[in-house]
């Protein structure tokens, strides 16, 4: 059996960010921190890349430049690419796409690509709760859950049959995730919007 394997989820379109659909929301740049000006993907596989080491990175079909940029950023960063060719089907779709692609791991610590701020040991720390037997982790600041989320290998067949926009929160309904309580503000910066990038400065 592997260990655990980072999975970063980068095949949504951002609707919210652009409906227009013209500004690929990943390839902004980061506004703050250590990643400053670096494309949001980038910043965010490279925190999870820190971490774990062994990461898969779920993206849409290379069928325009700005995937095809996207694709590059992440191959060229050290992310193994998953296409989901369903990924318009919603973030559980993508989050199958991504454990499916990955059966033998020890465990899988589950990261969004728009959320740049998210300090490597907050990610490492999720990822030796799985490692320590609990089956489901999650970065906790405060009373607040954010992300990443872990999940063990004794979940395979749930996460893998996922599919829609909901993401993984049924799994977490029956298996309510052990509190991993960081330090870290950044467990909770999902920049979804341009303002949330002008604010997060």
């Amino acid at each position: 059996m592997e260990g655990i394997v980072g999975i970063l989820l980068a095949a949504g379109v951002g609707q919210r960010f652009d409906p227009s659909g013209r500004r690929l929301k990943l390839l902004e740049p980061a506004p703050a921190g250590r990643h400053m000006g670096v494309p949001l993907a980038l910043a965010s596989a490279r925190n999870l890349l820190q971490a774990v080491g062994n990461v898969s990175a779920v993206v849409r079909p290379a069928d325009n430049a700005s995937q095809q940029r996207l694709h590059a950023l992440l191959t060229d960063a050290g992310c193994q690419l998953v296409i989901c060719d369903r990924a318009d089907e919603g973030m559980g779709t993508s989050l199958a796409f991504g454990v499916q692609a990955n059966p033998n791991a020890a465990g899988w610590v589950i990261a969004l690509a728009d959320m740049p701020a998210i300090e490597p040991g907050s990610i490492r720390a999720v990822a030796q709760a799985i490692n320590d037997g609990y089956d489901t982790a999650a970065a906790f600041f405060g009373e607040r859950r954010g992300h990443p989320v872990g999940f063990a290998s004794s979940l395979y067949n749930e996460l893998a049959a996922l599919t829609g926009d909901d993401g993984a929160k049924r799994v977490l309904y029956m298996q309510p995730p052990h509190r991993v309580s960081v330090a870290d503000r950044g467990v909770l910066l999902d920049l979804d919007t341009p303002d949330g990038l002008k604010l997060s400065n």
